[in-house]
């Protein structure tokens, strides 16, 4: 088992949400080949995207897979301009490399906030610290895991 994958089941485990993470015949790349390989609809699906601030912080914004962040609404939240983080310091700061970013087992905590879509579903999926890996739970449940801030950043 990977690291990432080991801390992603770890982090599920220490929170209470059950379950193990799966493992998909190919790697995922996008929310609609997640949905389709979990069975559910598209914004069943959790996007966890990294902002870096013009400060050097990172903020995670899980979203609903067929949601798109609003950069304007996005950099309020922050309380600071953002742009995308590259792939070199989201690999640093959260142990993921991108395509497997987890919303929770990073390697540092960050400020985390939650698309409310996700609150619409009984049943949600993640990517679970690699590309061929995915985990389910209950919205409220990573909701609490993560210590996301639910808050409107779509358009």
């Amino acid at each position: 088992m990977s690291k990432s994958l080991s801390r992603v089941s770890a982090a599920l485990q220490a929170a209470g949400i059950p379950g193990t993470p799966v493992e998909t015949p190919t790697e995922i790349r996008t929310a609609e080949a997640a949905a389709a390989a979990a069975g559910v609809l598209v914004d069943q699906i959790v996007k966890s995207i990294l902002f870096q601030g013009e400060s050097g912080r990172l903020y995670l914004f899980l979203t609903a897979g067929g949601n798109r962040i609003d950069p304007e609404r996005a950099a309020a939240l922050a309380g600071e301009g953002l742009l995308r983080a590259d792939v070199a310091t989201v690999r640093q700061v959260t142990g993921f490399a991108i395509g497997g970013v987890a919303p929770l087992g990073h390697l540092t905590p960050l400020p985390t906030f939650l698309d409310p879509r996700l609150l619409d579903f009984a049943e949600i999926w993640a990517a679970a610290g690699t590309p061929r890996h995915m985990f389910r739970s209950a919205p409220e449940a990573l909701l609490r895991a993560t210590g996301a801030t639910v808050a409107a950043f779509t358009s």
